[in-house]
Formats: structure tokens, sequence, C-alpha cells
């Protein structure tokens, strides 16, 4: 047993430096220690595109369900994005990076997003000294014009392209939006500048998009509203119904969005056509051509200079995007299928080291520290519970060991008087390791102190008396029996206790996991299966904390009862020893004659 431990925790450093694969060789950059592979899948398994986006800036959402946050420089200054090929480094752009929540949203322009074939692409970190390289204007493509992420606190919302066309008001913020942080309407519009790059030229082409989430739907509200002399183009909601106007001829009405519910509105125009689209799905066409509009474009109400103005758009609204271009259903269709709460463009594999990484590492990696406390109380018990089995093992062994040395050398003075072996005491043949070990010499002398006190060796031992030594020697078999149980309770609680601390954390980790992951908007198996394999550890952790303790109690308990059954014995056959050499109780009177 005193070998066992150094075994077993050499053997668990082995486990955990095994690695289960091989970093691969082809490494970006030797300075980023760390990388995950980020697969982005618009097949039938994925986001089902029905056609190819091509280039399109992805969204990809971070959190302590597939990332651990451990290693990565203050604001994610460090993050890299390399494309399949393990060269190519693509644009990204941080929108929101908090390590103590444990929630990033991170934009990555992905150059070519195919329909038909996943790619991998790879996330490296780990390189505290990497200057920030994150840069908006470079992951949305120059016909992007406008686009509002709205992370900004109080403060108005900030165009994230080379165009600065920035709001000309600060509107209240709405947490919890579809992507972080998005925008309360209803008071006021949202104000945009009357730049050059918002100008829109006669029949030019041009796409909205925006995610929104009335609050309250009925009456006729205005989303998005320019308006130049007679002409119109007007882009609102009829009873929570997307509706498209230009120049008073308005479209058809579709399915209205549910109260409360966030939804993609997108509209495109191109050669002559006006195509409205809700979540990615085309819903209603208007033809017509759009005119030429020099003024500023309004957000939330309806530009001045209408007859009967709509009334403003009471709800929220996120990711607002302006373009100069007429983008393909099958992007529009990607935004949606990326950026909104069941996304299921990307997933997040296992991370990478250099050297190399366990299986049993990657749990450790995503453990959080709700997680490493419990493991950590774990720990204390597990040593607490190892060091007294143990210290009781080497006890019960040299007690053992002891008591058979001295049987043997009681069985050798079987004849003799029970005072032979007190004298080899005294002239120190006896040997050391029965003197100041065994229990069984311990109950000899303190009987043959007893008989000293009396002077019972020349003058005999009444009942009584024998009785008293046999009272004084189990007297002691109950203090040793009380010495080999001790601490042996704690052996107990460790067995009943450990388990329920376990899956204490275990359950307190798998909520945190359904709750990061429902705040980040990503639930899949790949969101969640770290952290619920971090949670779990802390069950396996329990248990492998109490299953060696209940072992090792059973067997200190019949190690202890079998030593206390030899002291039990001995009392037995000693004081049967006493009775017949020293019993000099005086037979009964005889009978004397009666006297006439």
């Amino acid at each position: 047993m005193a070998r066992l431990l150094p075994r077993l925790l050499l053997s668990l450093a082995a486990l955990v430096a095994l690695p289960a694969t091989a970093a691969s060789t082809d490494w970006w950059q030797a300075e980023w220690p760390y990388r995950k592979p980020i697969t982005l899948d618009a097949g039938p398994q994925g986001a089902g595109l029905a056609a190819d986006p091509g280039r399109t800036p992805v969204l990809l959402r971070l959190h302590t369900g597939n990332f651990s946050f451990d290693g990565v420089a203050d604001g994610g200054k460090d993050l890299r994005f390399i494309s399949a090929d393990g060269r190519t480094v693509l644009n990204h752009q941080v929108e929101q990076f908090d390590a103590k929540l444990g929630m990033a949203l991170v934009w990555v322009d992905v150059p070519g997003l195919a329909a038909n074939a996943p790619q991998t692409i790879w996330m490296y970190y780990g390189n505290a000294k990497a200057p920030a390289s994150g840069n908006g204007q470079q992951v949305f493509d120059p016909d992007y014009t406008l686009v509002y992420h709205f992370a900004e606190a109080n403060a108005p919302a900030r165009d994230t392209t080379a165009y600065g066309n920035n709001a000309g008001a600060v509107v209240p913020a709405a947490d919890g939006a579809v992507i972080g942080r998005g925008a309360q309407l209803g008071e006021g519009p949202l104000p945009l500048p009357a730049s050059a790059s918002l100008a829109q030229q006669a029949g030019a082409p041009f796409t909205f998009s925006a995610w929104v989430k009335p609050a309250a739907p009925a009456g006729e509200q205005a989303l998005y509203s320019r308006r130049e002399g007679e002409a119109e183009l007007l882009i609102g909601l009829a009873n929570g119904a997307p509706f498209v106007q230009l120049n008073g001829q308005r479209s058809t009405l579709a399915q209205p969005i549910p109260e409360g519910q966030w939804a993609h509105v997108a509209l495109t125009a191109s050669e002559g056509t006006l195509q409205l689209y809700l979540n990615g799905r085309a819903i209603a066409e208007l033809a017509g051509a759009l005119p030429a509009f020099n003024g500023a474009p309004v957000i939330g109400a309806e530009a001045p200079g209408a007859a009967t103005p709509l009334a403003n758009f009471n709800g929220a609204i996120d990711e607002l995007r302006l373009s100069r271009a007429a983008r393909s259903p099958a992007l529009l269709q990607a935004d949606f299928a990326s950026q909104g709460g069941d996304a299921r463009l990307a997933s997040y594999g296992a991370d990478e080291q250099t050297t190399g990484q366990s299986h049993f590492g990657f749990i450790l990696k995503a453990m959080p520290v709700d997680a490493w406390v419990v493991v950590a109380v774990l720990g204390l018990m597990l040593l607490l519970s190892w060091a007294i089995m143990i210290a009781k093992s080497r006890y019960f062994g040299t007690v053992a060991k002891a008591n058979e040395a001295f049987t043997v050398q009681y069985r050798k003075v079987t004849g003799a008087p029970v005072a032979t072996l007190q004298g080899l005491e005294r002239n120190g043949t006896l040997s050391t390791q029965i003197r100041e070990n065994s229990t069984l010499w311990r109950l000899y002398r303190i009987a043959m102190e007893e008989m000293d006190g009396r002077g019972s060796h020349h003058h005999g031992l009444t009942a009584a008396a024998i009785t008293s030594i046999r009272a004084t020697m189990d007297a002691e078999v109950t203090r040793e029996t009380e010495r080999m149980s001790k601490r042996m309770n704690w052996l107990s609680t460790t067995i009943e206790g450990a388990p329920y601390i376990g899956l204490f954390g275990t359950v307190i980790g798998i909520m945190l996991v359904f709750v990061v992951a429902a705040m980040a908007g990503a639930v899949d198996i790949n969101s969640v299966a770290p952290g619920m394999a971090a949670a779990l550890l802390c069950t396996a952790a329990g248990l492998g904390v109490a299953i060696p303790a209940l072992f090792g109690y059973n067997w200190l308990a019949s190690r202890a009862e079998a030593i206390a059954a030899d002291m039990s014995v001995f009392v037995d056959e000693f004081t049967a020893r006493l009775a017949e050499e020293f019993d000099r109780s005086e037979p009964a009177a005889t009978a004397r004659p009666a006297v006439a």
C-alpha cells in the first residue's frame, strides 16, 4: 500500500502527458502556440444554403462552451485567422471580447464560402506580444457603405466601413440583441448622415439589411425611408408584416414578424426590380428602378415630406447594413444562417498545441473556475484519505508482525510460568519489535503489572483478582480498538460525501454551459460538448476519490477486526492460564458436628 500511491500518481501523469494526436506540421507561426479549427459548413448538414454566397463576413460566436479563453491576450488582440491552406491570413474584426464573462463576437472575412463542401479555417492565439490586427474596414468589402454593429454604449453608432458614416444621435441601447448589443427605437428615429457615399444614383443597385424585433406590431411603422421630392423609398411593417413601397406603390404583404422575436429583413434593388427578404427567403417583389436620392436616409421613421407619415418603428434593431450593390440571395441567406441565435454555419473543433495535447488536457482546459474549486476540494479529500489509509496500513502491518512475533515467544513458554516473558524483557533478550509495537505484549505487561502490584507471584490469586485483571486487559482492548478506529470516520465521510460534491460540481457546470450557450445564441454539440465533459469530470473526480476510499476502508476495517480478535483471544487464553497457575481459592469449610 505504501508504494501504491506513487505508482498511481505516475500513471496519472503519464496519461495526461500522452498526446492524443500530434499537432499538424503545417503550423502557421511558432509564436502562436495554440490554434482551434473552425469548420464552415454551408451545405445541407450545416447552414443549408442553396447556392455559393462567395465572399462573406462570417460571425464567430466564442463562449465557454466552445472556447476556454485561456492564454488569449487582452481584448483578443492576438487572434489570427488562417485559411485552410495554412498560410493565407484572413481579415477579422473583434466586435466584443470579454474573457471574464467568457463571450466574444468576431467577424471573419471568408473570401469564398461554398455551399457544396465544408471548409476549415484556423484560429490562432496565445501570443501575448502580438499587436492588434482586427480591422472592420477590411472585413466588409468596399460596396458596403454603412455597417452598424451597435456595440457602442452611450455613444452614437459607429460605422465599421471606411466611409465613416457614423450615426448623428445617441439612441438607447438594447441589451440581449441577436448579436451582442443593439439599438432601441421608438421615441425617435436614428438619423444617418447625408454623405456622398450614401447618395443613391438613379437606377443604381442597392441593398438594405438589418435584424429587427418589433415590440408592438400593430399599425403601420416605418423601418427605413428616403425621400427626394415626390420620389420615395420606404421599408415598413404593416401589423408586423414587412413591405416595400416605391413612389407610392406598395408590395403585397407576407407573413408578419411575431411580436418580441428577432427577424432578418433585407431589400435588394437591381435591374428595375425590388426584392424583399425575410429570414433569408424572398417574400415580395416590386417592379421599378430606384430614383436618385441625395438626402439623408432615416432609420426607424419616415423621411420628412410625407403627406400621412407612418408611425415610428417601435422595437429593437441590430446589425444594420447598407450597400451600393445588390447582394445575392445566397449571401443574404448566409447572413441569416450565420448570425441568428440558431446559427449552424460554424462548428468548433478541439484546441491544439504545437507540442500536441491529450484528451484529458483538453478537458482540463475547458474547465471553468467553479469546476476547479470542486476538483480542488476533492483533491484535498483524496490526499487526506490516502494519507490516512497509508498511515493505518503501516500501523496495522507493524502491529500484526509484532503480535505474530510475540505469539511465537509466548507459545515457546507455554509450560513455563507466565512471568517467563517478563524475565526475557529484563535480561534484554526480548526483541524491540515486540516491546514497542505488539498490542498483545501491552496486554501481557498490564496483566503482569497488576500481579506485581498484588504480590501475587507467591500468594496466588483469588477468582475476584483474576476477574479484576481480566477487566483491566479488556479495558486496554477497548482503548486499542478506539485507537485503530481513529480517523476511520473521515474515510466513511469521504466515501459518502465525495460523489455528492462531484455531482454538485457537475450540476453547476451543466447549468453554466447552457446559460452561456443561450446567452451567446449558439446551441450545438460542438459548443456544449467541451463544457459538458468538463462538468462531468467533477463527478468522475468524486467517484475517483470515493472508490479507493471504499476499498481501503473495508480492507483496513477487516485488519482492525483481526487485531482486535487476536487481543480478545489472548485475554481469554491468558486469564485461563492465570486461573490454572495462580488460583488459590480455599475450598468450602468442612461442616462441624453439632454439639449435644
